[in-house]
């Protein structure tokens, strides 16, 4: 599973937002069935913004048939029905670092 990080260099949300259409597109390009976000939960205290708005575009673009789905890092646990699933269908998914940390700061994308 590729890992793409939309926080670096502490981006406006907007172009948080653009990077994340072109590394959707790219993964596309890829045939890639998974990507995790790093986008970030707002952990200065303040903010937060982005977690939110990549989560909200995501939602729309799963309700839009755009992407199959996603799992946000808070729900990324074997607990999770969901999750689960796809790590049934994904065993190598169990290796990954994130999983079970309830890291809101992650969000797994289903393509």
């Amino acid at each position: 599973m590729k890992t793409v990080n939309l926080k670096a260099g502490m981006p406006l949300v907007q172009e948080a937002l653009q990077h994340l259409d072109r590394e959707l597109a790219l993964a596309r390009q890829e045939k890639a069935k998974l990507l995790k976000l790093v986008h970030g939960y707002g952990s200065t205290g303040t903010g937060g913004d982005m977690r939110i708005a990549v989560q909200k575009r995501l939602l729309e673009m799963a309700e839009n048939g755009q992407i199959r789905g996603c799992i946000f890092g808070e729900n990324w646990s074997k607990s999770d029905d969901a999750t689960w699933k796809l790590l049934q269908s994904r065993p190598e998914l169990k290796n990954d670092s994130d999983l079970g940390r309830r890291n809101r700061g992650i969000t797994i994308v289903l393509l």
